[in-house]
């Protein structure tokens, strides 16, 4: 369930967004890797670069004043290494590109790890880059030439279901500090985020003797064929049929029965006695870990979908990706 925020004080107002104008609302930029142009990249003077401005202007107003002929000259000077530095910051930017990676699955109260790939294409360096996601994390990173960097953002989660990468910033102030120069690179990436699983034992009903809640399977005497669905082993192939006829037809799976090995119903009905919909779906999360591990087949049933027999790491996949989509009938 959704943790409670913490009330933070802000002075910056907030500004509802149907009041932004559309070419400033932050939009996704895909998972293809793009470059930062010219069109992209905003800059501005820093503090110190402001306070850099008003030193220059007490001193040429000094120069003038007592006709100081080398005093033009240094204040001039100064600007025009102002000048190169906010050049410098600009170019540490452009030309960058940066592109989407892999976001593994994770269950609540874990960390979500985005991997951003950063590829600098150039032959420069790209010193002093500040990647910001969110308001505390901030990471700081370099470039070498032709160098392709892999940045991984770590996210809290607390609840289930689809977490989407927030609004990114990436600046720098190389070389001076006097200039900031910043992006907002947004890649379509989310993380999904499995319910945080309650280790309980299975439960009888689903393990026990043949009934309504579970059927018997083993690996001892043949049983027959049925086509084979995306969660099945591949050992359980019959290869052999396959080859007879050349792949023509879909791959057939052998299956086994002799008591020997009960499969798993997992039904929604079985967390009845529990009034909360979230603690049902954790409960749930566990058993299908358990039964995994002890390496079962089973099946999934919920309120809005049900899932056949199966075992695998795909079939694992698929239930806990089922459990944190899930949506309760009241």
């Amino acid at each position: 369930m959704a943790q409670p925020h913490a009330f933070r004080f802000s002075w910056r107002p907030r500004v509802p967004a149907r009041l932004i104008p559309p070419f400033l609302r932050p939009r996704p930029d895909g998972e293809a890797p793009f470059c930062l142009t010219q069109r992209r990249i905003y800059i501005l003077p820093s503090g110190q670069g402001l306070l850099y401005a008003l030193l220059l202007i007490a001193m040429l107003l000094t120069a003038i004043n007592y006709s100081l002929a080398l005093g033009h000259a240094l204040v001039f000077l100064l600007a025009g290494i102002a000048l190169a530095g906010m050049l410098e910051t600009f170019r540490n930017m452009h030309g960058l590109w940066l592109g989407a990676g892999s976001s593994p699955p994770v269950f609540a109260g874990e960390a979500a790890r985005f991997e951003l790939l950063l590829d600098n294409r150039s032959t420069r360096h790209r010193p002093a880059l500040r990647l910001r996601a969110g308001p505390a994390l901030e990471i700081e990173t370099h470039l070498d030439p032709q160098q392709l960097q892999r940045l991984i953002v770590p996210l809290p989660t607390t609840q289930r279901g689809w977490l989407f990468l927030p609004r990114l910033r990436l600046s720098t102030r190389y070389p001076l500090g006097l200039y900031v120069a910043w992006a907002y690179p947004q890649p379509s990436m989310r993380c999904l985020v499995y319910p945080t699983p309650i280790e309980m034992p299975l439960p009888a009903a689903a393990g026990g003797e043949a009934g309504p809640l579970s059927q018997q399977r083993g690996d001892d005497d043949f049983a027959g064929l049925r086509e084979r669905q995306p969660a099945d082993a591949l050992n359980h192939v019959a290869w052999k049929i396959d080859a007879r006829h050349d792949g023509a037809r879909p791959l057939l799976i052998k299956e086994f029965g002799s008591g020997s090995e009960t499969a798993l119903m997992l039904d929604w009905a079985l967390t009845a006695t529990v009034n909360d919909a979230e603690t049902r779906i954790s409960m749930l999360t566990g058993w299908v870990l358990a039964a995994e591990a002890a390496g079962r087949r089973y099946a999934l049933t919920l309120p809005d979908q049900q899932l056949p027999l199966g075992s695998g790491p795909a079939h694992r996949h698929a239930c806990l990706q089922a459990l944190a989509l899930c949506v309760p009938t009241p």
